[in-house]
């Protein structure tokens, strides 16, 4: 009997992503938050890299032939009088235009958070929070069993179960207080003693908290007094205590008016054209230390082979981080001359963009633009806005929007006589002279998305809410 052997040879692509290319990748989707921690955790951790204090030069990219949108450089930015645009009501108020945003509902209630603790936490600290935060659900809460999360969080950063439970205590003691609780119980007392100065009742609501909430859910004042120990006064005062806590932190983070973002991207008008600049605020540069580089280069053998691979450190970040500003710059630079309408008219404006659009225009993958565009922020006469935020999907069978067709037709309904409300045939009709003809559930849907009642419901003067916020406030 023969043994047969067969050899066989397939053909393929297959992508090498080398050390170089994947921390690129990784510095073009931070945000501006997580950008200045990684910034923080190099420098510490690499004596050849330093902070550039000089001005970043206007890059000149592949799409230079655009004469409406200039590329400016960090000393061109405008002064606020050159932010004005007529309708976009950037010049109400004395609030400095740079620290406004537009889009709260953009914003990360959890980059929030870690801002505030990094006013006493080192960056390796932010980092641990960060993980907690991650493992939330939307109330606060810890998504995985406590210990399985610790033995994740020793593994992944190297530290002791102590470090790490010491970070999640400064989540649970900090603002809001109770975040990252493993459950109601925890939460609750984490506020209660959080809660500044002499507060009346505070030791028998915590005592309340740990022995009888299940009273508590029964709303059984006899109950709590027995199991307490004290007369029904005292209970009462204890229930409403406990009653004025948060049972869910997280949302009530979301809840709260967003802190101003920083900018990655400026734009404004001016010398007849619309410019783009880095913020020099979200954009820090670094370099080689000229000297260290030096010493390296004179030096030879094994000993200084250590200080040969911090060398190569330092010039891939460096590197990456000029990729990222560039690629941003450039995208930006598309993403304002595809909507410059909008900049000038506003919603009923945005013209239809792709990942795809932008990412042929400059020659990289939609990924890319993916990654650059999650979590930054251009900062417009018109207001504060998530990159993503410009990108909207052409109605089909139509040339705009449907981002604008919504925005026309709010327009529409705000201006209809308060007696004769529009049907949504009616608004389709209106629409379609316009030269936007879209089908009456189109109008139907668009309304139920802002929330607005049909034209029955608005003709009893029982119009909806622009939000459910407004509804509760009513």
């Amino acid at each position: 009997m023969k043994a047969s052997t067969t050899t066989s040879m397939q053909l393929g692509q297959q992508l090498h992503m080398t050390p170089q290319l994947l921390q690129s990748i990784r510095l073009l989707q931070l945000d501006g938050l997580q950008l200045d921690l990684e910034l923080r955790r190099v420098l510490a951790h690499n004596p050849l890299l330093e902070l550039d204090e000089e001005p970043l030069p206007a890059p000149v990219g592949d799409t230079a032939d655009a004469a409406d949108v200039q590329v400016a450089a960090f000393d061109e930015l405008p002064e606020s009088s050159m932010w004005d645009v007529r309708g976009g009501g950037w010049g109400d108020g004395d609030d400095d235009g740079l620290q406004r945003i537009a889009a709260p509902e953009s914003s990360d209630a959890h980059c929030r958070i870690l801002q505030r603790l990094a006013l006493d936490c080192t960056s390796d600290e932010l980092e641990i929070a960060a993980f907690w935060l991650d493992h939330c659900d939307d109330a606060g809460y810890l998504d995985a069993p406590l210990d399985a999360l610790l033995l994740r969080a020793c593994a992944r950063f190297d530290r002791s179960g102590t470090v790490i439970e010491g970070v999640r205590q400064r989540l649970l003691s900090g603002d809001p207080a109770g975040m990252a609780a493993r459950d109601l119980r925890e939460n609750l007392l984490a506020q209660l003693a959080a809660l500044p100065g002499r507060v009346p009742g505070r030791a028998l609501a915590a005592r309340l908290v740990r022995d009888a909430l299940d009273c508590l859910a029964a709303h059984d004042i006899v109950a709590i007094a027995g199991t307490l120990g004290c007369d029904e006064d005292d209970a009462h005062e204890a229930v409403r205590l406990v009653l004025s806590l948060d049972p869910r932190p997280g949302e009530a983070e979301v809840r709260d008016a967003a802190a101003p973002v920083v900018p990655d991207v400026v734009v404004w008008h001016g010398d007849g054209c619309w410019r783009v600049a880095l913020n020099a605020r979200a954009a820090p540069r670094v370099s080689v230390h000229a000297g260290y580089e030096r010493a390296l280069s004179e030096s030879d053998g094994a000993a200084a082979a250590p200080m040969r691979e911090l060398l190569q450190e330092a010039r891939w970040f460096a590197r990456g981080l000029a990729m990222r500003y560039d690629t941003l710059l450039r995208t930006a630079r598309v993403i304002v001359e595809r909507q410059a309408a909008f900049l000038e008219r506003g919603e009923e404006a945005m013209a239809p963009l792709t990942l795809k659009d932008v990412a042929d225009a400059i020659g990289m993958h939609e990924s890319t633009i993916s990654r650059i565009t999650t979590g930054k922020y251009l900062q417009t006469p018109r207001g504060t806005f998530e990159m993503k935020r410009f990108f909207a999907v052409r109605l089909e069978g139509a040339s705009v929007s449907g981002a604008a067709v919504k925005a026309m037709v709010r327009r529409l309904i705000e201006a209809e006589p308060p007696q004769r409300p529009l049907a949504d045939e009616a608004i389709a009709a209106l629409l379609a002279r316009q030269g936007v003809n879209i089908a009456r559930r189109t109008v139907a849907k668009y309304r139920e998305q802002l929330e607005i009642a049909p034209a029955r419901a608005r003709r009893r003067g029982a119009r909806s809410p622009a939000s459910p916020l407004l509804a509760r406030a009513g």
